[in-house]
């Protein structure tokens, strides 16, 4: 059974920090790319973080520069989210992405259930 469960999500203050976990079990965790989302209310969902397989690129959405670093441990099958400096418009529900990708398709792509992050004083 293939699962991504996302923890680590909760309140914090602005200013703050907290670290969001990711674990995959029932696929080849190692082979394949790791991101996060997120999704406020109303809003469409969007790329934050993403990592390839080996952990030798990382990417970001501008407005989390400087502030959240992703990183994987696949003897662990685990990604994570390191988010610093918390504002207000970071609250969203942030979920755990995987896939593949063969130079034409999709492939192995995962979504976890995702986890509440809220910033507020």
């Amino acid at each position: 059974q293939v699962q991504l469960v996302e923890s680590g999500g909760g309140l914090v203050q602005p200013g703050g920090s907290l670290r969001l976990s990711c674990a995959g079990s029932g696929f080849s965790f190692s082979s394949l790319r790791m991101s996060w989302y997120r999704q406020a209310p109303g809003k469409e969902r969007e790329l934050v973080a993403g990592i390839t397989s080996a952990g030798g690129t990382t990417n970001y959405a501008d407005s989390v520069k400087g502030r959240f670093t992703i990183s994987r441990d696949n003897a662990e099958n685990t990604v994570s989210l390191q988010m610093n400096s918390l504002k207000p418009e970071d609250t969203a529900v942030y979920y755990c992405y995987c896939n593949g990708w063969d130079g034409r398709r999709l492939y192995s792509n995962y979504w976890g259930q995702g986890t509440q992050v809220t910033v507020s004083s």
